[in-house]
């Protein structure tokens, strides 16, 4: 069953450990922590020779745009200092289809040699993943643990989810507070509308981001009183139509039928940040990642972020350590020189060289024992005090828990347009409740077969 409170603590030490660090200067010291090579040793066996050439495959969920370009250009830097190494398979799809990807992939043969991995369990289960090199392991200050094996170098901490507003759309309704409460929130959603400007936008043609609203739900009103709630699904000791599931579900439904834009359906999460500058939306419900994305798009736009109170005030936010990150194929492990190509390869991704303005990029939460510093602005200032702050508890959405919290990888994707569905259609919540009981029994049937 997971900890709830030592996997709490474990996340406040890494958060307390590392917030003074990521709020420095940028560092460009190359190679400053000793450890990171610009080059793949020789394979070749003679002294002086050139490194043979090798081919590693990397894939990696592509549907935040701009973890996409901070990786490529990763990518780009290390080829550029190893030209022996061809990297190529690189991953163009999104995140919504990754799984589905990988395992296409690994159907027809072309399963990648390093992974961005966000379902170890599934493929660590099917043979697929190799354990990550042990010289590798000092490197990080917490590494996920799966069935007493680590199979991912995580690429950032676990960022927590927030309300990104427009400051001009806050003044221009007359919002002077930021809310306290969720019926506040609610309030302050009434005093936006009131001004012509739809109170939230929502990207939900791309599936994944329907997961920011509907985990907060999820972790507000479930995961806070029972971070072991989907072992006891599993086990049919509990059900979606439990009360505190209800309520979540009957929540959103609430919100996105009364405050969200009405075209959420048919917006991609790429278009939510110009609706923001636009002034065609009031509020994003994100992650840090969209910071960068917003202030590239329009450097003078003013806007703040808050992590979103409970009904009771409390404050509860998604950032306890998941099991994801660089993951190495059992296939690639058979290969002595593909393993160090890869070893170099995450080496040199970690070094804070290449890793702060990858962080910096992606406004990330470093991982990695060694200093790394990058520049941040007052959002990200706050992601990093509410990760810091003992006093605001941490959790996962519904997909990210694991061991025995772990819930059929196939169900997130169909939960989420369900969930679509729920709203469109106008229908009954406890009803749909009911057909997510069957399909993920359904489902925890169909893998253990």
């Amino acid at each position: 069953m997971a900890k709830k409170s030592l996997l709490q603590l474990v996340s406040f030490i890494l958060a307390v450990s590392l917030v003074l660090a990521a709020c420095g200067g940028t560092n460009n010291n190359s190679g400053s922590n000793g450890n990171s090579p610009t080059n793949v040793p020789s394979n070749s066996g003679n002294e002086g020779d050139k490194p043979n050439p090798v081919t590693i495959s990397i894939a990696y969920a592509t549907g935040d745009p701009a973890t996409k370009q901070a990786i490529e250009t990763t990518i780009d830097a290390f080829t550029a200092a190893n030209p022996h190494i061809t990297i190529k398979n690189i991953s163009e799809t999104t995140s919504d289809s990754y799984l589905d990807w990988l395992k296409t992939k690994d159907a027809v043969g072309e399963f990648p040699d390093l992974v961005e991995m966000r379902d170890t369990k599934v493929f660590a289960d099917a043979g697929k993943l190799a354990e990550l090199p042990a010289e590798l392991h000092d490197m990080f200050t917490y590494l996920p643990q799966y069935d007493g094996k680590y199979y991912n170098a995580p690429l950032t901490g676990n960022a927590p989810n927030g309300i990104i507003y427009s400051k001009k759309a806050y003044a221009d309704a007359g919002i002077t507070e930021l809310p306290k409460t969720y019926d506040e929130f609610i309030a302050t959603q009434e005093k936006l509308a009131a001004t012509g400007i739809s109170p939230i936008v929502v990207g939900g043609k791309d599936l994944f981001h329907m997961g920011f609203w509907v985990n907060y739900f999820l972790i507000n009103n479930v995961y806070k009183d029972d971070p072991d709630w989907n072992s006891k699904r599993t086990a049919k000791t509990a059900s979606f139509t439990d009360a505190p599931v209800v309520q979540a579900i009957t929540d959103y439904k609430e919100l996105f039928t009364k405050y969200v834009d009405k075209g959420w359906l048919s917006t991609g999460d790429n278009q939510t940040a110009s609706m923001l500058i636009m002034g065609k939306a009031a509020q994003l419900y994100s992650g840090p990642w969209m910071f960068g994305q917003i202030t590239e798009a329009d450097p003078s736009f003013e806007y703040g972020f808050y992590a979103l109170p409970n009904r009771d005030g409390s404050v509860i936010v998604n950032g306890l350590p998941t099991l994801a990150g660089w993951s190495l194929s059992a296939v690639a492990a058979k290969d002595p020189a593909k393993v160090e190509a890869i070893k170099a390869f995450i080496q040199f991704f970690f070094d804070p060289a290449q890793y702060s303005p990858y962080l910096a990029t992606v406004n990330g939460i470093p991982t990695t024992k060694a200093e790394v510093t990058y520049e941040t602005n007052e959002q990200m200032q706050e992601v990093l005090r509410l990760m810091a702050d003992a006093s605001v508890p941490k959790s996962m959405m519904i997909n990210q828990w694991f061991g025995d919290n772990a819930i059929p990888p196939q169900f997130r994707n169909w939960f989420y347009k369900l969930l679509q569905d729920l709203v469109v259609n106008n229908a009954d919540v406890t009803e749909y409740m009911k057909q997510s009981d069957a399909e993920y029994d359904n489902n925890v049937k169909a893998n253990n077969q």
